[in-house]
């Protein structure tokens, strides 16, 4: 069942984003792209031949239709993953055996390691509802940010002949975390999930005290100072938690989109040594997309234990 979940929760991952990337591209990321092209023809071609080569450009790059269904490379990337995730733990779950061995030990050392992690931090009770997405948030940022260090990830594509040599203009991959529309409709699943929680272990009066209501016990005037004061505290709290949404997306997606930059500016920096230069920062970007990972799923973990833990002698609202 946990399989199941994690394999539906994966296709959610590529299929919402995917959704939100094709609005954000028609609405934001082709005002951006027109910008910096004219930013780089003012310039001079020196200038546009130094930001393509030493920068990786903030907006994907549509490499193909599907109708009037826009494709870009960081899409590209995300389809592929997921499709590798599902595939593997597929053939790893086929036939079970009681001692497992090869990907059926893998998988299973993996998804047990990912539960009993989380459970010492959210609990028994929170894990067993929870533990689908934050196994799969974890799981999918992993590999798409190793995905994005594959060679070839961003220096293959369709190209020019120019004057400094083989200019790559449309390169047929990206991180997909070095997308922001990935990162951001990422986030937002996150934030569906957390009120549809928050709700449930609550309630609507619940929640709304949660948020807002005074805690501790006081009496008389003070209990009155405390209300008005966890009122003021209750709304920068809405605000905090209406702002998490564009912190997390903004963490990950600042993270890989340095280190791929990293990458990118040490393999120019000696033409003749960029087989080798970039190789300690590969190991670095490595361990960042690990970390990153943990991050991401340990701040969506603890939110919404935050929400969903309740007071010692106070009972979760009944529904």
């Amino acid at each position: 069942m946990q399989l199941l979940k994690i394999i539906l929760a994966t296709v959610l991952f590529v299929a919402l984003p995917t959704m939100l990337v094709c609005a954000a591209e028609e609405h934001v990321v082709s005002p951006a792209k027109n910008a910096i092209h004219a930013v780089a023809t003012e310039a001079g071609a020196v200038a546009e031949h130094a930001a393509h080569h030493e920068e990786l450009p903030l907006y994907a790059v549509e490499i193909g239709h599907i109708g009037k269904f826009p494709i870009t490379n960081s899409m590209l990337v995300t389809w592929l993953v997921a499709a590798a995730i599902i595939i593997f733990a597929r053939i790893a779950t086929a036939k079970i055996k009681d001692v497992p061995s090869g990907a059926q030990n893998f998988w299973e050392w993996l998804v047990e390691s990912l539960y009993g992690f989380l459970e010492d931090i959210i609990g028994h009770d929170l894990v067993k509802k929870t533990f689908w997405f934050f196994a799969t948030i974890f799981i999918f940022i992993l590999f798409t940010n190793w995905a994005g260090l594959i060679p070839g990830v961003g220096t293959m594509g369709w190209g020019i002949k120019g004057k400094h040599g083989f200019e790559l203009t449309e390169p047929w991959f990206r991180g997909a975390n070095a997308d922001l529309n990935m990162t951001f409709a990422m986030s937002m699943i996150f934030f569906a999930c957390w009120i549809v929680w928050a709700f449930q272990a609550n309630g609507a009066k619940g929640f709304v005290l949660h948020i807002f209501g005074p805690k501790g016990d006081t009496q008389g005037f003070m209990k009155l100072m405390m209300i008005f004061v966890f009122l003021i505290v209750g709304v920068l709290e809405v605000v905090s938690i209406a702002f998490r949404p564009v912190s997390l997306s903004f963490r990950l997606f600042g993270n890989v989109y340095a280190g791929e930059n990293m990458l990118e500016a040490m393999s120019n920096l000696v033409p003749s040594l960029s087989w080798l230069i970039p190789i300690p920062f590969y190991f670095l970007e490595v361990l960042v997309g690990l970390v990153q990972a943990l991050v991401f799923m340990l701040l969506t973990a603890v939110f919404t234990l935050l929400i969903c833990q309740h007071e010692e002698g106070h009972e979760p609202a009944h529904h």
